[in-house]
């Protein structure tokens, strides 16, 4: 005797509709995830006041600390936050030299300001003295505070700020002697009203 055929029913084509969903869903995530510009993060404190701070300076730089105060002196302030064990922070720090020596700058008033984020003392002290230092003031902030406050995702990053107070503009990741000239450098002109 012969066994019966059974005849089996047709696949649909619906069965693969998942994976398919899914590897679109995956592919517009990784696109979206890599083709932002990571330095127009936004910032909800553009055109707001800075933070509240009053950070010690660190010891045995020579450099006073920072606070609140010295962002709202009457003269445009760029506030850099970087750390010693920040490898972006490492690479970005000759353009922060050459900025701290641009002679137009210095004219004009504006100050660069670091906030050590986050490291130990002894750290941030030798990364500056061994790289140099181009901040006229140093404020420690070792618990990451004064950073939360001013909405920083991570180091580094900078921050223009108006001669009274005002965050003008926020530069998310390491300044390349590009985006200083391209980017950092005409938003201080704006910040001044120039």
């Amino acid at each position: 005797m012969s066994e019966p055929a059974t005849a089996s029913a047709p696949r649909s084509p619906l069965r693969f509709l998942p994976l398919v969903l899914f590897a679109l869903l995956a592919t517009l995530f990784f696109v979206r995830l890599f083709s932002g510009d990571a330095s127009r993060l936004p910032s909800a404190l553009i055109g707001k006041p800075a933070p509240q701070f009053d950070l010690p300076a660190l010891s045995g730089l020579g450099a006073p600390g920072l606070a609140t105060a010295d962002l709202r002196k009457g003269h445009v302030s760029v506030v850099n936050v970087f750390a010693s064990w920040c490898a972006p922070c490492r690479q970005e720090h000759a353009t922060l030299m050459t900025l701290a020596a641009d002679e137009k700058l210095k004219a004009k008033g504006v100050e660069l300001y670091g906030l050590s984020y986050k490291d130990e003392p002894a750290n941030a002290l030798g990364f500056l003295q061994g790289q140099g230092n181009p901040f006229q003031r140093v404020g420690v902030d070792p618990a990451g505070r004064t950073a939360i406050d001013f909405g920083v995702y991570g180091v580094p990053e900078t921050f223009v700020v108006k001669g009274d107070g005002t965050i003008a503009y926020k530069f998310v990741g390491p300044l390349t002697p590009s985006a200083a000239a391209t980017v950092l450098l005409p938003e201080i002109e704006k910040a001044a009203g120039n």
